[in-house]
Parts: C-alpha cells; sequence; structure tokens
C-alpha cells in the first residue's frame, strides 16, 4: 500500500507544479482537469502524510522508553504512546476508506426534477415542501440552485419543478433521494381531519459533460402555445410559451414565461 501511497504523493506533487505553469494556466478545459485531480488526490496526501508523522512520533517515543530511567518520565511516554497508537489506527482507517474507488459522478452537478405522484392536489404540495426542503439543504452547503421549469397545481404546489443544482459533491450527497417518496398526513385540503397518502416522484442526475453537437433546422419543429401557471394576465391567454422537439430522437426542450 505504502509503494502506491507514494506514487500518489509524487503524482500530488506533479500537479501542483503543473498549476503554475502557463500553458495549463492559459487552457480552461486543462487547468480544470489538472485542478480537479489535485482536489482529489489532496484528501489523500494530507492523510498519508500525517500517517508518517505519526509513525515517526511513535518510533521516537519508543525510543524514549526504551532509554529513559526516571519512572514519572516512562509513565509519561507510555501515555503519549497508547495517544499515538491510537491516533495511527483512525488515521489509516481514514486512509483505506479514501482510497476506496470513487463514483466518476460524486463531484458533479445535478439536475433536480420532483414530479407529483398520486394523491391529487396534496401531492402537489407534497412536491413543494420537498423542493423547499431541498433548496434550503443546497442553501446550507452554499450551493447554487436554479429553476429550469415548474408547473403549478390549482392550490399553490407542484405538479412538477425542475432545478440544476451547482456545487462542489453535490451528486454524492443527493443521489440516493432518487426513487418515490410517500406521506401520509392530514392535507390542508381536508376538512374532515382524514389522513391521505401522497408520493411524489424525484430524480436525481449528474450533469452532463459538455460537447459540441450540430444540429440542423431542418430536423427541428417548433411549435408556439400559450403557457400555464401562476403568471400575470397574458398566461392562458397569449402565445407565451414555445416547444422544440428533434425530431430523429425525439428531445423536447420547452420554455415559457409565467
Amino acid at each position: 500500500m505504502f509503494e502506491k501511497l507514494d506514487e500518489v504523493e509524487r503524482r500530488y506533487e506533479t500537479l501542483y507544479h503543473q498549476l503554475g505553469q502557463p500553458e495549463v494556466i492559459t487552457n480552461q478545459a486543462e487547468l480544470q482537469k489538472v485542478a480537479k485531480e489535485y482536489s482529489e488526490l489532496g484528501k489523500v496526501v494530507d492523510l498519508y502524510r500525517r500517517l508518517k508523522r505519526l509513525d515517526e512520533e511513535i518510533r521516537e517515543n519508543r525510543e524514549l522508553l526504551s532509554s529513559e530511567e526516571d519512572e514519572e518520565m516512562k509513565e509519561l511516554a507510555r501515555e503519549e504512546l497508547m495517544r499515538l497508537v491510537e491516533d495511527r489506527e483512525k488515521t489509516e482507517q481514514g486512509l483505506r476508506t479514501a482510497l476506496l474507488p470513487k463514483d466518476p459522478n460524486d463531484e458533479k452537478s445535478i439536475l433536480l426534477e420532483i414530479r407529483a405522484g398520486t394523491g391529487g392536489d396534496e401531492a402537489g404540495l407534497f412536491a413543494s415542501d420537498l423542493f423547499r426542503m431541498y433548496a434550503k439543504f443546497a442553501e446550507k452547503n452554499h450551493w447554487r440552485l436554479e429553476v429550469l421549469s415548474r408547473h403549478f397545481t390549482g392550490v399553490g404546489g407542484f405538479k412538477e419543478i425542475v432545478a440544476l443544482v451547482e456545487g462542489k459533491g453535490v451528486y454524492s450527497k443527493l443521489k440516493f433521494e432518487s426513487g418515490v417518496h410517500r406521506v401520509q398526513r392530514v392535507p390542508v385540503t381536508e376538512s374532515q381531519g382524514r389522513i391521505h397518502t401522497s408520493t411524489v416522484t424525484v430524480a436525481v442526475l449528474p450533469e452532463a459533460e459538455e460537447v459540441d453537437v450540430a444540429i440542423d433546422p431542418n430536423d427541428l419543429r417548433i411549435d408556439i402555445f400559450r403557457s400555464s401557471g401562476q403568471g400575470g394576465q397574458s398566461v392562458n391567454t397569449t402565445d407565451s410559451a414555445v416547444r422544440v422537439t428533434h425530431l430523429p430522437t425525439g428531445i423536447v426542450v420547452s420554455c415559457q414565461d409565467e
């Protein structure tokens, strides 16, 4: 293991020097690539260096124990040795964990999709509650959240909402949120106090890498229609929404003013 870690440490030092080279600094794509790898190796290298320092301190402490004649000093050295050995075990465990293979998408930003399922208006309100929860969590972690699209229900909930959440490690923290979420509660729309069950579907998708794509305009169908939602007077009365369909793949992109 230590031979591999020596190689990782050498690679870390190489990346550090590359970050200061003009040919890397002036190439944005290469700079991001080098900076990302440097950041990923940083935790492993820090733990490895700490482990080596602890090994040296343990060696020095044992030498002191073997040569020291004063019993009081020996007792202090024994206590210090116990602390160092315990610290080393924790550091080694952390290092082994840091060396485990990672999901290549863990550091990526995400597309967060929330859609109301069964439960009618209450499901839409539950979707709204979930979105506010994720928005607060994003704020707490200093992530940037941008709503890309949303469709309201009649009582202020969401039929669906799609948002871009940008930041370091977003996918690693939210990827297990994907799936069906269920709530059992008395809805605000319930006048007789009955408990309802509602579901919401959450999808967490890692943001795709940017690629250059050539699209033939003849492969596109562009539709203009009336938008829906809680907007101004023009909503539902004027053609304020656009839908673009890529005919060969069936991919649809829509945009509307609210």
